[in-house]
Protein backbone atom coordinates (compact mmCIF):
# COMPACT_ATOMS: atom_id res chain seq x y z
CA UNK A 1 0.00 0.00 0.00
CA UNK A 2 0.92 4.01 -1.17
CA UNK A 3 1.85 6.08 2.04
CA UNK A 4 0.06 9.03 2.10
CA UNK A 5 3.73 10.90 1.93
CA UNK A 6 4.50 9.00 -1.25
CA UNK A 7 1.10 9.67 -2.35
CA UNK A 8 2.11 13.63 -1.90
CA UNK A 9 5.38 13.38 -3.66
CA UNK A 10 4.02 11.29 -6.83
CA UNK A 11 4.69 13.98 -9.66
CA UNK A 12 1.55 15.78 -11.43
CA UNK A 13 2.51 15.35 -14.34
CA UNK A 14 4.16 12.45 -16.65
CA UNK A 15 8.10 11.48 -16.51
CA UNK A 16 9.20 13.06 -19.61
CA UNK A 17 7.19 16.63 -19.16
CA UNK A 18 9.83 18.30 -17.56
CA UNK A 19 10.38 21.79 -16.19
CA UNK A 20 11.46 23.02 -19.40
CA UNK A 21 8.87 21.68 -21.54
CA UNK A 22 5.92 22.22 -19.03
CA UNK A 23 6.95 26.37 -19.08
CA UNK A 24 7.11 25.85 -23.15
CA UNK A 25 4.17 24.52 -23.70
CA UNK A 26 2.36 26.96 -21.11
CA UNK A 27 3.87 30.34 -22.79
CA UNK A 28 2.43 28.37 -26.64
CA UNK A 29 -0.87 28.52 -25.26
CA UNK A 30 -0.84 31.42 -23.78
CA UNK A 31 0.57 33.35 -27.23
CA UNK A 32 -1.52 30.94 -29.67
CA UNK A 33 -4.72 32.33 -27.60
CA UNK A 34 -3.23 36.10 -27.94
CA UNK A 35 -1.82 35.86 -31.42
CA UNK A 36 -4.95 34.39 -33.61
CA UNK A 37 -7.38 36.31 -31.67
CA UNK A 38 -4.96 39.59 -32.77
CA UNK A 39 -5.01 38.27 -36.49
CA UNK A 40 -9.17 38.98 -36.28
CA UNK A 41 -8.25 42.08 -34.38
CA UNK A 42 -6.11 43.60 -37.00
CA UNK A 43 -7.76 43.05 -39.83
CA UNK A 44 -11.27 44.40 -38.30
CA UNK A 45 -8.85 47.55 -37.36
CA UNK A 46 -7.80 47.91 -41.01
CA UNK A 47 -11.48 47.63 -42.59
CA UNK A 48 -12.58 50.02 -39.49
CA UNK A 49 -10.22 52.99 -40.28
CA UNK A 50 -11.76 52.60 -44.07
CA UNK A 51 -9.52 49.96 -45.64
CA UNK A 52 -10.72 47.62 -47.96
CA UNK A 53 -9.44 44.02 -48.88
CA UNK A 54 -6.40 45.29 -50.37
CA UNK A 55 -5.56 47.09 -47.62
CA UNK A 56 -6.11 43.92 -45.41
CA UNK A 57 -3.87 41.91 -47.60
CA UNK A 58 -0.88 44.55 -47.54
CA UNK A 59 -1.26 44.51 -43.74
CA UNK A 60 -0.61 40.81 -43.95
CA UNK A 61 2.32 41.17 -46.04
CA UNK A 62 3.83 43.66 -44.26
CA UNK A 63 4.02 40.93 -41.36
CA UNK A 64 4.94 38.06 -44.18
CA UNK A 65 8.13 39.88 -45.45
CA UNK A 66 10.43 40.52 -42.65
CA UNK A 67 9.40 36.78 -41.72
CA UNK A 68 10.83 35.61 -44.62
CA UNK A 69 13.62 38.06 -44.65
CA UNK A 70 15.05 37.11 -41.30
CA UNK A 71 14.36 33.58 -40.76
CA UNK A 72 17.65 31.97 -41.75
CA UNK A 73 19.57 34.50 -39.79
CA UNK A 74 17.07 34.35 -36.49
CA UNK A 75 18.13 30.32 -36.88
CA UNK A 76 21.96 31.41 -36.70
CA UNK A 77 21.21 33.32 -34.08
CA UNK A 78 19.05 31.10 -32.18
CA UNK A 79 22.05 28.58 -32.34
CA UNK A 80 25.13 31.28 -31.52
CA UNK A 81 23.27 32.67 -28.13
CA UNK A 82 21.45 31.17 -25.63
CA UNK A 83 18.17 30.12 -27.02
CA UNK A 84 15.76 31.29 -23.85
CA UNK A 85 17.38 34.86 -24.35
CA UNK A 86 15.83 35.25 -27.74
CA UNK A 87 12.69 33.71 -27.41
CA UNK A 88 12.32 36.60 -24.63
CA UNK A 89 13.73 39.49 -26.76
CA UNK A 90 11.63 38.36 -29.65
CA UNK A 91 8.29 38.51 -27.39
CA UNK A 92 9.53 42.21 -25.54
CA UNK A 93 9.19 42.95 -29.26
CA UNK A 94 6.08 41.42 -30.50
CA UNK A 95 4.19 42.98 -26.81
CA UNK A 96 5.64 46.46 -27.82
CA UNK A 97 4.13 46.31 -31.33
CA UNK A 98 1.08 45.19 -30.25
CA UNK A 99 0.99 47.47 -27.84
CA UNK A 100 1.49 50.47 -29.93
CA UNK A 101 -1.04 49.10 -32.50
CA UNK A 102 -3.29 49.44 -29.76
CA UNK A 103 -2.92 52.30 -28.35
CA UNK A 104 -3.11 53.35 -31.98
CA UNK A 105 -6.49 51.58 -32.69
CA UNK A 106 -7.80 52.77 -29.14
CA UNK A 107 -6.96 56.78 -29.24
CA UNK A 108 -7.17 57.16 -33.02
CA UNK A 109 -7.45 56.34 -36.66
CA UNK A 110 -4.19 54.35 -37.55
CA UNK A 111 -3.18 54.81 -41.18
CA UNK A 112 -1.94 52.38 -43.17
CA UNK A 113 1.75 52.54 -43.06
CA UNK A 114 1.42 52.66 -39.00
CA UNK A 115 -0.06 49.31 -39.16
CA UNK A 116 1.91 48.14 -41.88
CA UNK A 117 5.35 49.50 -39.89
CA UNK A 118 3.64 47.47 -36.30
CA UNK A 119 2.83 44.06 -38.77
CA UNK A 120 6.62 44.16 -39.89
CA UNK A 121 8.19 44.23 -36.50
CA UNK A 122 5.96 41.35 -35.53
CA UNK A 123 6.94 39.35 -38.39
CA UNK A 124 10.63 40.36 -37.52
CA UNK A 125 9.88 39.12 -33.72
CA UNK A 126 8.47 35.86 -35.29
CA UNK A 127 11.01 35.34 -37.55
CA UNK A 128 13.50 35.17 -34.47
CA UNK A 129 11.39 33.52 -32.45
CA UNK A 130 10.47 30.35 -34.30
CA UNK A 131 13.78 28.84 -34.77
CA UNK A 132 14.85 29.32 -31.25
CA UNK A 133 11.34 28.08 -30.03
CA UNK A 134 11.48 24.71 -31.99
CA UNK A 135 15.40 23.98 -30.72
CA UNK A 136 14.59 24.90 -27.26
CA UNK A 137 11.14 22.49 -27.48
CA UNK A 138 13.18 19.52 -29.10
CA UNK A 139 16.24 19.70 -26.60
CA UNK A 140 13.62 19.54 -23.81
CA UNK A 141 12.75 16.48 -24.35
CA UNK A 142 14.44 12.93 -23.99
CA UNK A 143 14.48 10.81 -27.67
CA UNK A 144 12.34 7.87 -25.93
CA UNK A 145 9.75 10.58 -24.98
CA UNK A 146 9.43 12.85 -28.17
CA UNK A 147 6.92 11.48 -30.34
CA UNK A 148 4.05 11.94 -27.13
CA UNK A 149 5.89 14.86 -26.01
CA UNK A 150 5.27 16.56 -29.84
CA UNK A 151 2.07 15.20 -30.05
CA UNK A 152 0.63 17.16 -26.35
CA UNK A 153 2.71 20.09 -27.42
CA UNK A 154 1.15 20.46 -30.42
CA UNK A 155 -2.26 19.13 -28.92
CA UNK A 156 -2.34 22.43 -27.08
CA UNK A 157 -0.86 24.81 -29.76
CA UNK A 158 -3.69 23.92 -32.09
CA UNK A 159 -6.62 23.91 -29.28
CA UNK A 160 -4.64 27.51 -28.37
CA UNK A 161 -5.43 28.76 -32.35
CA UNK A 162 -8.81 26.62 -32.47
CA UNK A 163 -10.01 28.55 -29.33
CA UNK A 164 -7.84 32.34 -29.96
CA UNK A 165 -9.63 32.34 -32.78
CA UNK A 166 -13.06 31.90 -32.15
CA UNK A 167 -11.87 33.93 -28.76
CA UNK A 168 -11.25 36.86 -30.50
CA UNK A 169 -13.39 37.29 -33.32
CA UNK A 170 -16.30 37.40 -30.23
CA UNK A 171 -14.19 39.62 -28.31
CA UNK A 172 -13.95 41.86 -31.47
CA UNK A 173 -17.55 42.15 -32.23
CA UNK A 174 -18.00 43.00 -27.76
CA UNK A 175 -15.35 45.31 -27.35
CA UNK A 176 -13.30 46.41 -30.45
CA UNK A 177 -10.23 45.30 -32.01
CA UNK A 178 -8.29 47.73 -29.94
CA UNK A 179 -8.41 46.00 -26.91
CA UNK A 180 -7.98 42.66 -28.51
CA UNK A 181 -4.86 43.73 -29.46
CA UNK A 182 -3.87 45.28 -25.94
CA UNK A 183 -4.94 41.69 -24.87
CA UNK A 184 -2.44 40.46 -27.10
CA UNK A 185 0.46 42.47 -25.89
CA UNK A 186 -0.41 41.57 -22.60
CA UNK A 187 0.05 37.82 -23.68
CA UNK A 188 3.20 38.33 -24.84
CA UNK A 189 4.58 39.93 -21.84
CA UNK A 190 3.29 36.81 -19.50
CA UNK A 191 5.04 34.49 -21.85
CA UNK A 192 7.98 36.14 -22.44
CA UNK A 193 8.48 36.15 -18.47
CA UNK A 194 7.25 32.01 -18.44
CA UNK A 195 10.04 31.78 -20.77
CA UNK A 196 12.18 33.76 -19.26
CA UNK A 197 12.47 30.81 -16.46
CA UNK A 198 13.99 28.34 -18.89
CA UNK A 199 16.97 26.58 -17.81
CA UNK A 200 19.61 25.82 -20.28
CA UNK A 201 22.55 24.67 -18.02
CA UNK A 202 21.91 21.16 -19.07
CA UNK A 203 22.81 21.96 -23.02
CA UNK A 204 25.93 21.66 -23.61
CA UNK A 205 28.01 25.00 -24.69
CA UNK A 206 28.29 26.31 -27.98
CA UNK A 207 31.78 26.37 -29.21
CA UNK A 208 33.00 29.47 -30.56
CA UNK A 209 31.90 30.07 -34.57
CA UNK A 210 33.79 31.98 -37.82
CA UNK A 211 30.25 34.32 -37.53
CA UNK A 212 27.07 34.43 -38.89
CA UNK A 213 28.05 33.79 -42.61
CA UNK A 214 30.09 30.69 -41.09
CA UNK A 215 27.05 29.65 -39.07
CA UNK A 216 24.38 30.03 -42.31
CA UNK A 217 26.78 28.35 -44.15
CA UNK A 218 27.25 25.39 -41.36
CA UNK A 219 23.14 24.96 -41.48
CA UNK A 220 22.47 24.49 -45.40
CA UNK A 221 25.65 22.14 -45.64
CA UNK A 222 23.20 20.16 -42.65
CA UNK A 223 20.01 20.22 -44.57
CA UNK A 224 21.39 19.96 -47.93
CA UNK A 225 23.30 16.93 -47.17
CA UNK A 226 20.01 15.17 -45.78
CA UNK A 227 17.68 14.13 -48.87
CA UNK A 228 14.57 13.61 -46.80
CA UNK A 229 14.75 16.51 -45.07
CA UNK A 230 14.84 19.15 -47.87
CA UNK A 231 12.80 16.65 -50.25
CA UNK A 232 9.76 17.29 -47.87
CA UNK A 233 10.71 21.26 -47.02
CA UNK A 234 10.21 21.17 -51.00
CA UNK A 235 7.12 19.25 -51.21
CA UNK A 236 5.66 21.59 -48.12
CA UNK A 237 6.60 24.55 -49.61
CA UNK A 238 4.63 23.66 -52.90
CA UNK A 239 1.55 22.22 -50.72
CA UNK A 240 1.78 25.23 -48.30
CA UNK A 241 1.73 28.12 -50.90
CA UNK A 242 -1.71 26.37 -52.81
CA UNK A 243 -3.58 25.21 -49.56
CA UNK A 244 -3.05 28.99 -48.43
CA UNK A 245 -4.02 30.20 -52.18
CA UNK A 246 -7.18 27.77 -51.59
CA UNK A 247 -8.42 28.78 -48.53
CA UNK A 248 -7.36 32.39 -48.40
CA UNK A 249 -8.66 33.64 -51.34
CA UNK A 250 -10.70 30.44 -53.09
CA UNK A 251 -12.56 29.52 -50.05
CA UNK A 252 -14.23 32.29 -49.18
CA UNK A 253 -16.07 33.09 -52.83
CA UNK A 254 -16.88 29.71 -52.53
CA UNK A 255 -18.62 30.03 -49.29
CA UNK A 256 -20.04 33.55 -50.72
CA UNK A 257 -21.64 31.97 -54.15
CA UNK A 258 -22.19 28.54 -52.96
CA UNK A 259 -21.88 27.89 -49.07
CA UNK A 260 -23.91 30.78 -47.64
CA UNK A 261 -21.22 33.46 -47.05
CA UNK A 262 -18.57 33.94 -43.98
CA UNK A 263 -20.29 32.27 -41.14
CA UNK A 264 -19.77 28.43 -43.38
CA UNK A 265 -16.97 29.12 -43.90
CA UNK A 266 -15.80 29.78 -40.91
CA UNK A 267 -16.84 27.33 -39.28
CA UNK A 268 -15.18 25.01 -41.86
CA UNK A 269 -11.62 26.51 -40.78
CA UNK A 270 -12.51 25.66 -37.49
CA UNK A 271 -13.09 21.96 -37.98
CA UNK A 272 -9.74 22.12 -39.73
CA UNK A 273 -8.65 23.17 -36.67
CA UNK A 274 -10.38 20.69 -34.53
CA UNK A 275 -9.19 17.74 -36.56
CA UNK A 276 -5.55 18.73 -35.68
CA UNK A 277 -6.58 18.88 -32.31
CA UNK A 278 -7.85 15.12 -32.79
CA UNK A 279 -5.05 13.84 -35.05
CA UNK A 280 -2.12 15.17 -31.99
CA UNK A 281 -4.35 13.35 -29.82
CA UNK A 282 -3.80 9.98 -31.70
CA UNK A 283 -0.35 11.13 -31.99
CA UNK A 284 0.34 10.49 -28.22
CA UNK A 285 -0.64 6.65 -28.45
CA UNK A 286 0.53 6.10 -31.79
CA UNK A 287 4.34 5.57 -32.52
CA UNK A 288 4.74 4.69 -36.42
CA UNK A 289 8.10 2.96 -36.83
CA UNK A 290 8.98 4.48 -40.61
CA UNK A 291 7.38 7.45 -39.01
CA UNK A 292 8.50 9.69 -41.98
CA UNK A 293 6.82 7.36 -44.13
CA UNK A 294 3.69 7.20 -42.20
CA UNK A 295 3.62 10.72 -42.35
CA UNK A 296 3.91 11.73 -45.60
CA UNK A 297 1.14 9.24 -46.82
CA UNK A 298 -1.36 11.33 -43.99
CA UNK A 299 -0.77 14.61 -46.24
CA UNK A 300 -2.75 13.25 -49.46
CA UNK A 301 -5.89 14.21 -47.84
CA UNK A 302 -4.71 17.84 -47.27
CA UNK A 303 -5.76 18.09 -51.43
CA UNK A 304 -9.26 17.01 -50.37
CA UNK A 305 -10.58 20.63 -49.07
CA UNK A 306 -9.33 21.91 -52.28
CA UNK A 307 -11.22 19.51 -54.30
CA UNK A 308 -14.45 20.08 -52.20
CA UNK A 309 -14.46 23.47 -52.88
CA UNK A 310 -14.00 22.81 -56.92
CA UNK A 311 -17.23 20.60 -56.92
CA UNK A 312 -18.26 22.62 -54.48
CA UNK A 313 -19.77 19.86 -51.77
CA UNK A 314 -22.57 20.27 -49.17
CA UNK A 315 -21.57 22.37 -46.50
CA UNK A 316 -21.97 19.47 -43.93
CA UNK A 317 -19.48 17.23 -46.50
CA UNK A 318 -17.21 20.11 -45.86
CA UNK A 319 -17.29 20.03 -42.53
CA UNK A 320 -16.14 16.43 -42.63
CA UNK A 321 -12.99 16.63 -45.61
CA UNK A 322 -11.58 19.56 -43.33
CA UNK A 323 -11.78 17.90 -40.21
CA UNK A 324 -10.09 14.59 -41.97
CA UNK A 325 -7.23 16.96 -43.60
CA UNK A 326 -6.24 18.87 -40.27
CA UNK A 327 -6.34 15.36 -38.25
CA UNK A 328 -4.13 13.80 -40.88
CA UNK A 329 -1.40 16.72 -41.73
CA UNK A 330 -1.05 16.73 -37.98
CA UNK A 331 0.01 13.12 -38.02
CA UNK A 332 2.49 14.43 -40.37
CA UNK A 333 3.40 17.10 -38.21
CA UNK A 334 3.95 15.00 -35.29
CA UNK A 335 6.17 12.82 -36.78
CA UNK A 336 8.31 15.13 -39.01
CA UNK A 337 8.71 17.25 -35.05
CA UNK A 338 10.23 13.68 -34.07
CA UNK A 339 12.31 12.84 -36.91
CA UNK A 340 13.99 16.31 -36.51
CA UNK A 341 14.54 15.68 -33.08
CA UNK A 342 16.22 12.49 -33.28
CA UNK A 343 18.18 13.38 -36.58
CA UNK A 344 19.69 16.93 -36.06
CA UNK A 345 22.54 17.70 -34.14
CA UNK A 346 21.06 19.90 -30.44
CA UNK A 347 23.38 22.79 -31.74
CA UNK A 348 22.27 23.08 -35.18
CA UNK A 349 18.88 22.43 -34.12
CA UNK A 350 18.06 26.21 -34.96
CA UNK A 351 18.88 26.91 -38.14
CA UNK A 352 17.85 23.63 -39.70
CA UNK A 353 14.74 24.89 -38.30
CA UNK A 354 15.17 27.90 -40.21
CA UNK A 355 15.53 26.86 -43.06
CA UNK A 356 12.57 24.49 -42.50
CA UNK A 357 10.22 27.47 -42.10
CA UNK A 358 11.56 29.29 -44.94
CA UNK A 359 10.78 27.03 -47.14
CA UNK A 360 7.45 26.44 -45.46
CA UNK A 361 5.98 30.24 -45.90
CA UNK A 362 8.48 31.58 -48.83
CA UNK A 363 6.07 31.04 -51.61
CA UNK A 364 2.80 31.80 -50.02
CA UNK A 365 3.03 35.57 -50.79
CA UNK A 366 3.44 34.27 -54.65
CA UNK A 367 0.63 31.81 -54.65
CA UNK A 368 -1.68 33.99 -53.01
CA UNK A 369 -1.01 37.29 -55.19
CA UNK A 370 -1.30 34.86 -58.29
CA UNK A 371 -4.88 33.64 -57.10
CA UNK A 372 -6.71 36.12 -58.25
CA UNK A 373 -4.84 36.30 -62.31
CA UNK A 374 -5.16 32.11 -61.57
CA UNK A 375 -8.89 32.17 -61.24
CA UNK A 376 -9.31 34.87 -64.53
CA UNK A 377 -7.24 32.48 -66.30
CA UNK A 378 -8.25 29.20 -66.21
CA UNK A 379 -11.86 29.48 -63.65
CA UNK A 380 -12.28 29.40 -60.37
CA UNK A 381 -12.64 25.04 -60.60
CA UNK A 382 -10.17 24.43 -62.37
CA UNK A 383 -7.74 26.47 -60.19
CA UNK A 384 -8.55 24.53 -57.09
CA UNK A 385 -8.55 21.26 -58.91
CA UNK A 386 -5.06 22.45 -59.72
CA UNK A 387 -4.25 23.37 -56.07
CA UNK A 388 -5.50 19.90 -54.87
CA UNK A 389 -3.42 18.05 -57.86
CA UNK A 390 -0.34 19.93 -57.05
CA UNK A 391 -0.53 18.54 -53.07
CA UNK A 392 -1.20 14.87 -54.81
CA UNK A 393 1.97 15.68 -57.33
CA UNK A 394 4.75 16.95 -54.85
CA UNK A 395 3.68 14.30 -51.75
CA UNK A 396 4.06 11.52 -54.63
CA UNK A 397 7.47 12.75 -55.32
CA UNK A 398 8.87 12.92 -52.21
CA UNK A 399 7.85 9.49 -51.68
CA UNK A 400 10.13 8.36 -54.40
CA UNK A 401 13.17 9.75 -52.07
CA UNK A 402 14.31 6.31 -49.97
CA UNK A 403 15.32 7.93 -46.25
CA UNK A 404 11.62 9.52 -46.44
CA UNK A 405 10.29 5.98 -47.22
CA UNK A 406 12.95 4.20 -44.53
CA UNK A 407 13.47 6.49 -41.69
CA UNK A 408 12.98 4.77 -38.81
CA UNK A 409 11.84 5.85 -35.01
CA UNK A 410 15.07 5.68 -32.72
CA UNK A 411 14.77 5.75 -29.11
CA UNK A 412 17.60 8.04 -28.83
CA UNK A 413 18.63 10.85 -30.71
CA UNK A 414 21.28 10.92 -33.47
CA UNK A 415 24.30 13.84 -33.09
CA UNK A 416 26.33 13.17 -36.26
CA UNK A 417 29.29 16.08 -35.68
CA UNK A 418 28.12 17.26 -32.91
CA UNK A 419 28.61 14.84 -30.06
CA UNK A 420 26.25 13.40 -27.75
CA UNK A 421 22.80 15.73 -27.47
CA UNK A 422 21.95 15.90 -23.51
CA UNK A 423 18.10 17.06 -22.60
CA UNK A 424 17.90 20.20 -20.57
CA UNK A 425 16.02 18.09 -18.06
CA UNK A 426 17.75 14.96 -18.52
CA UNK A 427 19.92 15.34 -15.40
CA UNK A 428 17.12 16.09 -12.37
CA UNK A 429 14.11 14.62 -11.08
CA UNK A 430 10.81 15.55 -12.69
CA UNK A 431 9.22 19.14 -10.82
CA UNK A 432 12.12 18.74 -8.17
CA UNK A 433 10.65 15.52 -6.48
CA UNK A 434 12.83 12.65 -6.25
Amino acid sequence: MTSPTASSRSPRRPAWAGRNYSLLTAAAVVTGLGSHGALVAAAFAVIETGGDGGDVGLVAAARTLPLVLFLLIGGAVADRLPRHRVMVAANVLNCLSQAAFAVLVLTGEPRLWHMMLLAALGGTGQAFFGPAAEGMLMSSVEGEHAGRAFAVFRMAMQGAVLGGAALGGAMVAAIGPGWVLAADAAAFALAGALRAFLDVGHIPPRAPGGGLISDLRDGWQEFAGRPWLWGIVVQFSIANAVVAAADAVYGPLVARDHLGGAAPWGLALGAFGAGTVAGALLMTRWKPRRLLLAGTLCVFPLALPSAALAVPVPIGVLFGVMFVAGATVEVFGVSWMTALHQEIPEHKLSRVSAYDWFGSVALVPLATAAAGPAEEAVGRTAALWGCAGLVVLVTAAVLCVPDVRNLRRRTTPVARGGGERASADAERPVGGLG
